[in-house]
């Protein structure tokens, strides 16, 4: 679960907040001073901090400046203050949004949501997409222009990497009255080859000498 570490000395403002956030499935946890929640962060797993500029001990500017020598997880400033040159403050120092007091929890919450989908790492694209219901693949992204029985032959490879296929076996993957002689597997893999050369993914496609071909893990 996502934990939230909420700062800030005012109760009437945080527990709104911790009960906005636990309802959308946020694990929450709440400190009221600077130090403390810089102790917290050391010595436990916290995603995002809701911080406070107008803290007690020490101002939120001032926490947040020691976090960045070792931390750089997502902040959202808290504050009543609304002078632009705070709210540059806190973004030169490292802060990633700031919400001025009053404020509305959903809309914190919001903020969060955006922050920490803003900074989650994208799981990278396939390389190979086989459409089956429209006959086609796409290679990092890019739809190839391939014959009925290229896509038989790629889609194939594509579905079982490192598997050498002899020229028979590719053959009746084919099934096409055209192929009627093994060779005319090669001239598919030589045009298959020539098709990805673009995007350079020729060179998947290998040659096991004498037993027949097989697609290599990009």
């Amino acid at each position: 679960m996502t934990h939230i570490l909420i700062v800030d000395d005012e109760p009437r403002i945080a527990e709104p907040l911790m009960f906005a956030l636990q309802r959308e499935h946020f694990t929450v946890s709440h400190v009221l001073l600077g130090e403390e929640a810089l102790s917290r962060l050391a010595f436990g797993k916290v995603d995002l901090m809701v911080l406070d500029v107008g803290l007690p001990d020490i101002n939120g500017f001032e926490v947040l400046k020691r976090l960045r020598q070792s931390s750089d997880i997502p902040v959202l400033f808290l504050t009543a203050r609304q002078e632009e040159v705070d709210r540059i403050l806190g973004i030169e120092l490292g802060g990633d949004d700031y919400v001025t007091k009053p404020f509305s929890p959903r809309e914190v919450v919001a903020r969060i949501r955006a922050i920490l989908k803003r900074l989650s790492p994208r799981a990278p694209a396939s390389f190979w997409q086989v459409d089956e219901a429209g006959a086609r693949i796409l290679c990092q992204g890019e739809a190839l222009a391939l014959t009925r029985s290229e896509y038989r032959i790629l889609s194939a490879m594509i579905q079982h990497p490192g598997q050498v296929f002899s020229r028979a076996h590719l053959l009746d993957i084919c099934d096409s009255d055209e192929d009627s002689f093994e060779r005319s597997v090669d001239t598919h893999i030589k045009t298959l080859r020539a098709k990805l050369k673009p995007l350079q993914a020729d060179t998947l496609i290998a040659t096991r000498r004498g037993i027949g071909y097989y697609l290599e893990r990009p």
